[in-house]
């Protein structure tokens, strides 16, 4: 029994960091781009004025959003009837060769327009593949998971996304104390795609070997990864998934990337400032994720959600409020750090509950369509609508406002729940 207890818990662990570390590269990935996409607009879209091409390299990152909720489904799909593990196979080939061509494309000098189309496939692709990389990993971690540890497992989800969040965030401090602009602009800058390709081949070589879960094998004879049937048969559990994501979501865009910006562009702080504060942010945020992860095993993932919601509605305006009316380092980092916390303690149980909503049958298609709902439609689309509100309102605590409204909903969410979340019925046994 010993022995037996011993090898579980071995393949419990290496399923956790192959399913994790596909979430990690897209991170790495998609902050990467953004860090250096000044000099990639220069190398892909070239144009008359500097603010055309960064437009045009934005629109890149916009084609990307799109395809995330479209890649979504469909990688779900895929895992929900063929297999958590050929689903994360694909996941992981397809951000690998997204990483491969942004890595080595020639510039538009080199080869013209197929340069930029390439870039703009590798965008697509990017957002694809990272459509499909939460809803299949989500399942699979959860499945594995030991009863008593769904929600720690969970965790490392969130935990992963951090993770490549802080070493892109290393990254870029390296090559711009390292490397001359004009190194960095001729060459250096794709030193990180170049890099990001070791994580690729690796994530492969973990997620070949990984088996399928229990729970997945178990349910091979039902009706599943139909889009029909999770939205028919599950358009609440759907809408408290999307509630959540949406809460998510904007947490990350709003208080940890934008709010930095924000200080900077409106509030006049230097520009040096935001980095320092969000690595601050991140480390904090690495800290608490499994702390409650393991605590919501403990008392449940319901009641931290609805707790830390609610304790972000208490501080956002104050928070806010110090931060407009006394700039600096000290009230930027301090109202960082609580909101690195409370949302930590947001993420730790969130992919648990919401795996948790559907059943294994269509468990993979319901968390990517929720979540990807989330993440492209609310949380990209983010800081270039709060930019045009405060531009057009003038008013300084539009991004309190408009967390303030998704936290409302993720709270609302949680009034549609029948009962506490817990292990959802199988399709044969429900509705």
């Amino acid at each position: 029994m010993a022995i037996y207890q011993i090898e579980s818990r071995s393949v419990n662990w290496r399923g956790a960091i192959a399913s994790t570390i596909g979430n990690m590269l897209e991170w790495y990935d998609f902050i990467i781009f953004g860090f250096l996409s000044i000099l990639i607009s220069k190398q892909f879209f070239p144009a008359a004025d500097t603010y055309t091409s960064i437009l045009f390299v934005t629109a890149t990152t916009g084609a990307g959003l799109i395809f995330r909720p479209i890649g979504g489904i469909l990688i779900g799909m895929y895992a929900d009837r063929v297999g958590r593990r050929q689903a994360l196979m694909l996941v992981i080939m397809l951000m690998t060769l997204a990483t491969l061509i942004l890595a080595f494309t020639p510039t538009y000098a080199q080869i013209g327009v197929g340069a930029t189309v390439l870039v703009v496939l590798a965008r697509i692709l990017q957002g694809i593949s990272a459509g499909g990389e939460f809803g299949t990993a989500t399942a699979l971690l959860v499945e594995y998971a030991p009863e008593n540890r769904r929600n720690l497992f969970g965790s490392f989800q969130m935990f992963a996304q951090c993770f490549g969040s802080l070493v892109s965030a290393c990254m870029g401090a390296l090559l711009t104390n390292v490397f001359s602009p004009a190194e960095l602009e001729a060459w250096a800058w794709r030193i990180p795609f170049v890099l990001g390709l070791i994580i690729g081949p690796y994530g492969m070589y973990l997620r070949r070997n990984l088996t399928e879960t229990e729970d997945f094998k178990e349910s091979k004879g039902a009706h599943k990864g139909s889009l029909k049937v999770a939205i028919a048969k599950y358009p609440r559990e759907l809408v408290v998934a999307t509630a959540l994501s949406g809460a998510l979501n904007v947490m990350g865009y709003v208080l940890i990337t934008y709010v930095p910006i924000y200080a900077v562009a409106n509030l006049g702080l230097k520009a040096s400032v935001p980095f320092n504060v969000l690595v601050v942010a991140v480390l904090v945020r690495m800290a608490v994720i499994p702390v409650f992860g393991l605590l919501a095993d403990r008392v449940g993932g319901a009641a931290i959600l609805k707790t830390s919601l609610v304790l972000f509605l208490i501080v956002v305006y104050p928070c806010f409020y110090w931060v407009i009316n006394q700039p600096g380092i000290v009230s930027l980092m301090v109202a960082e750090v609580i909101f690195a916390t409370l949302m930590g303690a947001f993420q730790g149980p969130v992919s648990t509950l919401s795996a948790q909503l559907f059943p294994v049958e269509v468990r993979s298609t319901a968390l990517s369509l929720s979540y990807n709902i989330g993440a492209s439609l609310l949380g990209g689309l983010t800081p270039p609508l709060l930019t045009w509100l405060i531009h057009a309102t003038g008013d300084m605590f539009v991004p309190a406002h408009y967390c303030a409204v998704f936290f409302l909903l993720g709270i609302g969410g949680f009034l549609m729940v029948r009962g506490a979340p817990a292990a959802a019925p199988r399709l044969s046994e429900s509705h």
